[in-house]
């Protein structure tokens, strides 16, 4: 199937939710990588380190080809998947500006052979049926329109037997964790994050989206409903957290 490089809409995003989110990651994008680290005290790298490190697991014994990464934003998570697979990864997102730093940041590094750079929708994406190895998401389910929809596409287009990795934040599990961790995401991140950014909408989205995205039981229960099977999942740093994995 046809594919265009960063900055050319493949299939451009119909709905509300869809526009606003891509507006306000376009507002953020410049600041958004320093952000993630300093706000998570760059708990995050080692997040998506485990990710990648699920799909090597998960493909071990079988000779994988090529690797989606949905909602790449500026590209970590594909990054690290093609450093441990040492794969073709293509990141893809449908917020140019954030594209535009991932693929400064692989031009950077001398990887934007291997990972390609896609301007996509997550909901509709351009690839054939059974196209991919692997398919991982990072922090952008609870971002689409619809996540049983982008669930579903995410099926279609792996090839049997292969591995979606999904990396979200989720709810905390540890007691003495949980009341902290409110606390933080919801009175100091967002006045952090608006103050450093410029952008204060953005950071009390992400308290609030995480809010109303289903906990680690639900979402492994939309996994198994989108028709993926050995559907499980991993709490991180107490349920801040989680990596699911399934296989088609």
């Amino acid at each position: 199937m046809k594919t265009k490089s960063a900055g050319e809409d493949l299939t451009p995003y119909h709905g509300p939710k869809g526009d606003a989110v891509r507006q306000m990651f376009g507002e953020i994008a410049h600041r958004y990588d320093f952000l993630n680290h300093f706000l998570s005290v760059s708990v995050d790298r080692r997040w998506r380190k485990l990710a990648a490190l699920k799909v090597e697991e998960l493909l071990r014994g079988i000779q994988p080809m090529l690797c989606l990464d949905l909602c790449s934003g500026t590209g970590d998570l594909a990054i690290e998947l093609h450093r441990r697979l040492k794969l073709p990864v293509v990141a893809s997102d449908f917020c140019h500006p954030m594209l535009v730093r991932s693929l400064s940041k692989t031009r950077r590094l001398r990887l934007d052979g291997p990972i390609r750079t896609v301007e996509a929708d997550s909901l509709q994406i351009p690839f054939a049926t059974g196209a991919f190895d692997a398919v991982t998401i990072a922090f952008g389910l609870r971002n689409l329109e619809d996540p049983a929809k982008g669930l579903e596409e995410m099926r279609r287009v792996l090839r049997p037997q292969g591995a979606l990795v999904i990396l979200e934040f989720s709810r905390p599990v540890v007691p003495i964790v949980r009341p902290a961790f409110e606390f933080y995401f919801q009175r100091i991140l967002p006045r952090l994050g608006a103050w450093i950014s410029g952008q204060k909408s953005a950071y009390k989205y992400l308290p609030d989206s995480v809010g109303r995205f289903p906990a680690q039981p639900e979402l492994a229960a939309m996994m198994e409903k989108a028709g993926l099977r050995n559907v499980n999942y991993r709490n991180l740093s107490g349920g801040i957290a989680a990596i699911h994995w399934a296989l088609k």
